[in-house]
């Protein structure tokens, strides 16, 4: 399962590895070196760019328990939503007789 979530330690690194690397860059740009090692920045970039793809994907990702959860609670709003719609717009109640007319 830790694959599939992205837990606050997780997080703590990634916020960490931006920090880093923003840090790196105002270091060699006040140094007037700011491309004198591409290799350095491509590697860091590169770092920060693999966890921040993991971030994105498994921050947002739903455990099979809360998938079915949401599933279970959309399927209700909707046949809800169709029911009301479909009896208003006939005018009848749902064994085919006309509704009421008080």
């Amino acid at each position: 399962m830790s694959e599939q979530t992205y837990d606050d330690g997780r997080a703590r690194t990634l916020a960490q590895l931006l920090r880093t690397l923003a840090d790196r860059i105002r270091e060699l740009d006040a140094q007037g070196r700011l491309l004198s090692n591409p290799a350095e920045l491509t590697r860091l970039v590169g770092d920060v760019k693999s966890e921040l793809f993991h971030y994105e994907v498994r921050a947002t990702y739903d455990t099979p328990e809360v998938a079915e959860s949401r599933r279970i609670v959309n399927d209700a709003i909707k046949q809800s939503e169709q029911g009301d719609s479909w009896q208003q717009d006939r005018g009848q109640t749902g064994d085919g007789d006309a509704g009421p007319s008080w």
